[in-house]
């Protein structure tokens, strides 16, 4: 039941800098719990993401008063377009974010199964 922390550092080419730490703990893959690489992130991306997200909620939110409102059908899913091509976005932020950092760390600590993961997680996303 040991724990360590991997402190991580990685520059990317337009000269930013990602820090984040692994924390490894030798029962996290016990028991038939889900397989995570146990890390924190702090990226560059988090804010504009968080910001993205809230975009689209509250987008949804008015696309409900429109339903509610009895709007036009065409116009309410002219705006159920808008909100899946921004959601789509943000994941495309997060995946290279993600693809750029975590996946380069697994790759280097020999995590394999941090890509069968990512893998898993782009299939159900893409579906």
């Amino acid at each position: 039941m040991s724990e360590h922390t991997h402190p991580h550092t990685h520059i990317a080419p337009d000269g930013t800098v990602y820090e984040h730490t692994h924390t490894d703990d030798s029962h996290s893959h016990e028991g038939g719990h889900p397989h995570s690489h146990g890390h924190t992130h702090t990226h560059q991306n988090t804010k504009a993401v968080l910001n993205r997200l809230s975009r689209a909620i509250g987008h949804m939110e008015s696309i409900k008063r429109m339903v509610e409102d009895g709007r036009d059908c065409s116009e309410v899913l002219v705006q159920l377009s808008a909100v899946k091509a921004a959601i789509n976005n943000t994941a495309k932020v997060i995946l290279k974010d993600h693809i750029e950092h975590c996946m380069v760390d697994a790759v280097e600590s020999g995590d394999h199964e941090a890509i069968e993961e990512l893998t898993a997680a782009i299939d159900r996303f893409i579906k």
